[in-house]
């Protein structure tokens, strides 16, 4: 696999992209990711934030600029397994279980079973004793934990998530923000988080970016300098709730 260009991982260059319609969804957008950081895209709704992360993935293709993955083209970067994505959809495959969902994703990857990893993942995001379930049985935010942990039993090098905890419940959320983090900045992996929490953005990132009303732009770049591993208890830290009220001020400008 190339070495990213570099320490980033990710370049965007005047990547831009309009919707048939005319509807503009991304402006001209440079943007750097480094190897192995966290980054949190937070914004209005419908501001164009998915769109984005869709033309870093190489799901959609922009209209100008371009997307360097790993010194690659996303679509490169994808065949070679660098790539995993985790939409607010979870897509599950009706016909597998859970833990076939899991394995499938590795076969795709080209990588050789790993039941271990697979079943540590299954219990990790909540879902032990339903390994062998199939998606039909399970509740939409079991599903969306099971989509989570397929991104992840790859041991991608980029992982882009749409909003990975929006349909599960609020004690679920914590447990995931807490347990989930550790596995990919373990391994080093770059990381592009889509949410509507700033709380959530904070307590997962080492960056975020705030992005305007559509057609997106960056309207602000904040510093996440808070320790790692991140305690329970992060949200009443003073320096979590200065970091929370200026991506709050960044976004409350907007309207």
């Amino acid at each position: 696999m190339p070495d990213s260009i570099g320490s980033e991982a990710i370049i965007c260059t005047g990547l831009a992209k309009t919707h048939p319609g005319g509807i503009e969804a991304v402006a001209p957008i440079d943007l750097r990711l480094m190897a192995g950081q966290t980054t949190a895209l937070i914004g209005p709704s419908g501001c164009g934030k998915s769109t984005l992360l869709r033309l870093i993935a190489g799901l959609d293709q922009p209209d100008a600029g371009q997307v360097i993955i790993l010194g690659m083209t996303p679509e490169k970067a994808r065949r070679r397994a660098a790539i995993s994505v985790a939409f607010q959809d979870p897509s599950l495959l009706p016909w597998l279980t859970v833990r076939g969902n899991l394995g499938l994703a590795r076969r795709l990857a080209r990588q050789r079973p790993d039941p271990v990893r697979t079943l540590r993942l299954i219990e990790l995001v909540g879902l032990a004793g339903f390994a062998d379930t199939r998606p039909a049985a399970l509740s939409g935010g079991m599903r969306q934990r099971a989509a989570i942990a397929r991104a992840l039993v790859t041991q991608p090098q980029v992982l882009l998530l749409d909003e990975p905890f929006g349909a599960v419940d609020e004690l679920t959320r914590r447990q995931l923000a807490r347990d989930l983090p550790p596995l990919w900045q373990e391994a080093g992996t770059t990381t592009l988080l889509v949410t509507h929490s700033i709380a959530e953005a904070v307590t997962l990132s080492d960056r975020i970016i705030v992005l305007s009303s559509r057609p997106a732009r960056i309207v602000a770049d904040i510093d996440v300098p808070l320790p790692r591993p991140r305690p329970a208890d992060l949200a009443e830290d003073a320096g979590f709730r200065a970091i929370a009220a200026k991506a709050l001020a960044a976004l409350s400008a907007l309207t």
